[in-house]
C-alpha cells in the first residue's frame, strides 16, 4: 500500500516537471539530485515504516493473542468466580445446616435425657410399686398363715353343720394328751384335720416341715378310735413349694390338702356312713367307694395344681402388663377399676343340686361345640401294686 502511494507521488512530480518550461541543465541536474536524495530518503523512510509496520503487525498479532488470552482468562476468572460464589453459598448453607443440626442434636439430646430420666423415674416407680405389691401380697399371705388355723376350724364347723356331721374340737378330743387342731366323727371314728402353716417368711423349709409333721401324727393314729387316714391342711398359697401330697407311714396314711379340698373329702368319707358296717360291703361296693374317694382326691389335686398354675400365669401376665406405656397402663387401670365381678352368692339352707350343675355343664359343652373348642379328656389310673395309692 505504501509503495503505491510513493509511486503516485513520484508520478505527480514527474508530470509537474514535464509541464514546466525547461530550465538550464544545471538546475535540472540539481533538481534531479535533490529528487534522488528525496527519493532515497523516502525509500529509507518507507523501509523504516515497513519495519515499524512489521513490528506493529507483530505487536498487533501479539495483542490479539493477548486479547484472546485475556478473554480466556476472563472466562476462566468468571468461571472460578462463579465456582467460588457457589462454594461460598454452599459453605454458608452447610454452616447453617450444621448450626441447625447442632441445635437439633442438642434438642434431641435434651429430649433423650428428659426421656431417660422419665423412663428411670417410671422404672423406679414401677419397681417401687412392684416391691410394694409384693410386700402387700406377702403381708397378706402372712396374715392368711396367721389366720389359717382359725379359718380351717371355722370352715370345718360350717361343713359339719351343713352335712350334719359331728365336729370335735381340741377340748372335746377324748384323749387327754396330744390333741389335734380339728377332728370330725364318722362311724364312731375320729378323722384328724391338723392345720399347718409356715412358721416364718422362708418357704424353702416348709416341705421338710410338712414331712416331719406327718411322722408326728403317729401320736393321734395310735388310738383305736382314730382313723388311720389323717389330713394336714396347708394354706393354698404354699402349694407351689409342696411336691408330695401323700405319705404312707407304717400303719397310717397322711394326705396334704388345702382348705378348698375339705368339703369333697369329708363328703367322700361320709359316703361310707351310709353302710352300717364296713365289713358288710361287697367287693363291688368297696371298689365303688374307693373309686369315688380316689376320683375326689385326684380331682382335688388337679384342681389345686390347675388353680396354682393359673395363679402364677395371671401374676406373670399382670407383671408384663406393668411394662406397658404409661398412658396405656393408666387407661388399663381405669378400666380395671370400672370392672366388677359378681360370682354366685352362696346362701345358707339353699341346696346346690347336681342336676343344675350338670345342666350348666351341658350348656357350656354346647357352646364349646358351636365354637369348635375341643374337649379335654382326663383319666385316673391306680397303681397295680398298691390299690390304696392313687397315681396322678
Amino acid at each position: 500500500m505504501e509503495y503505491i502511494i510513493l509511486l503516485v507521488i513520484m508520478a505527480g512530480f514527474i508530470l509537474l516537471y514535464l509541464k514546466k518550461p525547461k530550465l538550464n541543465i544545471d538546475q535540472n541536474s540539481l533538481r534531479i539530485i535533490e529528487l534522488e536524495k528525496t527519493l532515497t530518503s523516502k525509500e529509507f523512510s518507507i523501509k523504516e515504516l515497513e519495519k515499524e509496520r512489521d513490528i506493529l503487525n507483530i505487536q498487533i498479532k501479539s495483542l490479539d493473542e493477548l486479547k484472546t488470552k485475556k478473554t480466556e482468562l476472563e472466562t476462566t476468572l468468571r468461571s472460578i468466580s462463579d465456582e467460588r460464589n457457589d462454594l461460598k453459598n454452599k459453605n454458608i448453607k452447610l454452616n447453617n445446616e450444621e448450626e441447625k443440626r447442632i441445635l437439633d442434636s442438642k434438642k434431641e439430646i435434651e429430649a433423650l435425657i428428659t426421656l431417660k430420666q422419665s423412663a428411670e423415674d417410671e422404672k423406679q416407680a414401677l419397681n417401687n410399686l412392684r416391691v410394694q405389691e409384693e410386700k402387700e401380697a406377702f403381708e397378706q399371705m402372712k396374715s392368711q398363715w396367721v389366720k389359717h388355723e382359725k379359718d380351717v376350724e371355722n370352715y370345718l364347723k360350717e361343713i359339719c353343720r351343713n352335712y350334719i356331721i359331728k365336729y370335735v374340737g381340741q377340748e372335746e378330743f377324748p384323749h387327754p394328751r396330744n390333741k389335734p387342731d380339728n377332728s370330725i366323727e364318722i362311724m364312731d371314728q375320729l378323722i384328724v384335720f391338723d392345720a399347718k402353716s409356715p412358721s416364718n417368711n422362708n418357704l424353702d423349709n416348709f416341705p421338710k416341715y410338712i414331712k416331719d409333721q406327718t411322722e408326728n401324727l403317729k401320736k393321734y393314729a395310735k388310738h383305736d378310735d382314730v382313723k388311720n387316714d389323717l389330713f394336714l391342711v396347708i394354706p393354698s398359697n404354699t402349694l407351689h413349694v409342696i411336691d408330695q401330697f401323700s405319705y404312707k407311714i407304717g400303719e397310717y396314711n397322711v394326705f396334704v390338702v388345702t382348705k378348698d379340698a375339705l368339703e369333697p373329702i369329708i363328703l367322700s368319707l361320709k359316703k361310707i356312713e351310709e353302710y352300717e358296717f364296713v365289713d358288710k360291703l361287697s367287693p363291688e361296693e368297696r371298689d365303688n367307694v374307693c373309686s369315688v374317694i380316689g376320683k375326689f382326691a385326684h380331682n382335688t389335686k388337679r384342681r389345686i395344681q390347675i388353680d396354682n398354675f393359673f395363679q402364677r400365669e395371671f401374676l406373670s401376665t399382670l407383671d408384663k402388663a406393668k411394662k406397658l406405656p404409661r398412658e396405656i397402663l393408666e387407661s388399663v387401670i381405669e378400666f380395671e377399676n370400672a370392672e366388677k365381678l359378681n360370682p354366685p352368692i352362696e346362701k345358707r339352707k339353699k341346696t346346690i343340686f347336681t342336676k343344675d350343675l350338670k345342666d350348666q355343664v351341658d350348656d357350656i359343652e354346647k357352646d364349646m361345640e358351636t365354637h369348635n373348642i375341643p374337649k379335654i379328656q382326663t383319666t385316673i389310673t391306680f397303681n397295680k401294686d398298691n390299690k390304696n395309692k392313687l397315681v396322678d
